[in-house]
């Protein structure tokens, strides 16, 4: 008997039907003869409810009350899927990820696993029922309060439980069928793929590609924990993240994965930093201690005549402010002139494992931009993944440009997101 842990996304529990929907699909795994653990999100837009409503009561929430908060959330859905699978005739036990021994940095809103001591789970799972927990939270190993995970917690949460375990296979449902080439939202003839490489998975969600959270894909390739990414809505495979790549890939031609885009990201702009040894390292340590993770960043060549330079890099959109107000604190002490901000932006990213021994995928990936009128603002490469940051009407155009360019397209057949999210 193998242990199964299964994630569903918050539109897979949107509502009672899917609720009852997502038990049976329990259930028929439980009949197959696996142990089966399930983590769940909150039920459709249950966490921005939240967050929307805490901003009607304060401005600035403190972060330990936001994670008690939204955490109801997730205990929502537990409780009522526990319910669900016991009117089916299973035993069903429900944790919080206390409970289930989700041992967290002290971190709130983004707080980092440590551990998991699933000792309770895998005494439900020894006594035949089925473990139920609630995604995207934890406890801090130091002040034992609840923690969050951050959005798309949930998904690291199913990955690190099933480490723990020494599961089979970590399976995440969502309302598409896989991961696709290109969100379909944007390009509804975007190709699934049947099986897709950590490292080229760990660029898709670092470029945005909502379908995994990244650190999810970063803790199954640490533990070589394969990922069955698949949809709730229907019985057909999905994509499989394994070590692995799809047999027909190891040809000698260039290999993309797929198309990524961003939209929760901002540009900062430092102005007329003293280009002199140590300056770019004391903004960057003032941003380090604030807690903000930057992205892509570009320096100008410093001007002859004045000696100084501009510095541009981006932040998540949610730390601009944080990130302009620790900047500001320090412009006496660097002495650069002046901030500048842009949240009207999107990052789009050409990915795949190919790219590195494939010179020409870099003039096809821009030749497409250009002749879809994309201005691109700033520039970033690694091994496998190609990012320019655009102007945010244009993301859309960019996407699917790239798409085309590169025959991505699948063969007279649209995708569906049967929830509407994408997640």
């Amino acid at each position: 008997m193998g242990v199964v842990v299964q994630k569903y996304g918050g539109s897979s529990v949107a509502d009672a039907e899917g609720v009852k929907r997502v038990a049976q699909r329990i259930v028929d795994a439980k009949k197959a003869g696996n142990q089966v653990v399930v983590v769940v999100s909150a039920m459709g837009d249950t966490t921005d409810e939240l967050i929307d409503l805490a901003e009607q009561v304060s401005p600035l929430p403190p972060g330990r009350e936001m994670d008690m908060l939204l955490t109801a959330g997730e205990r929502i859905s537990m409780a009522l899927l526990a319910m669900a699978v016991g009117n089916l005739g299973h035993e069903a036990r429900s944790f919080t990820g206390s409970q289930a021994g989700v041992i967290t940095d002290a971190a709130h809103g983004k707080a980092k696993i440590i551990d998991v001591t699933p000792g309770r789970i895998q005494t439900a799972l020894d006594e035949g029922a089925i473990a139920i927990v609630a995604g995207f939270q934890g406890v801090s190993q130091t002040s034992k309060d609840i923690t969050t995970l951050g959005r798309g917690g949930s998904d690291t949460t199913a990955v690190a439980l099933a480490a723990a375990l020494k599961a089979d296979v970590c399976e995440i449902y969502s309302d598409v069928d896989g991961v696709f080439t290109a969100d379909p939202r944007i390009v509804p003839t975007a190709r699934k793929r049947d099986r897709i490489s950590y490292e080229e998975m760990l660029e898709m969600a670092a470029c945005g590609a909502k379908i995994l959270h990244l650190r999810c894909v970063e803790y199954a390739r640490r533990y070589d924990m394969p990922i069955h990414v698949r949809s709730s809505f229907s019985l057909k495979d999905g994509t499989w993240i394994t070590d692995q790549r799809d047999g027909d890939e190891t040809m000698e031609q260039a290999i993309i994965a797929g198309v990524a885009h961003d939209r929760s990201e901002a540009k900062i702009t430092v102005v007329g930093v003293p280009d002199k040894v140590g300056e770019a390292a004391r903004i960057f340590e003032a941003l380090a201690d604030a807690q903000i993770n930057i992205d892509m960043i570009v320096q100008n060549i410093s001007a002859a005549d004045t000696n100084l330079t501009d510095i541009s890099f981006t932040v998540p959109h949610a730390d601009g402010q944080a990130a302009m107000a620790a900047l500001t604190r320090i412009q006496d002490t660097v002495g650069f002139s002046s901030l500048q901000y842009d949240d009207q932006i999107g990052k789009v990213s050409l990915i795949g494992a190919g790219m590195r021994s494939h010179p020409g995928v870099t003039a096809k990936f821009f030749t497409s931009l250009a002749e879809a009128g994309v201005n691109i603002s700033m520039i970033s490469t690694s091994e496998i993944r190609i990012s320019v940051v655009v102007d945010e009407a244009q993301v859309d155009d960019a996407v699917a440009a790239t798409h085309k360019a590169f025959d991505l397209d699948a063969d007279d057949v649209e995708a569906v997101v049967y929830g509407g999210t994408g997640r």
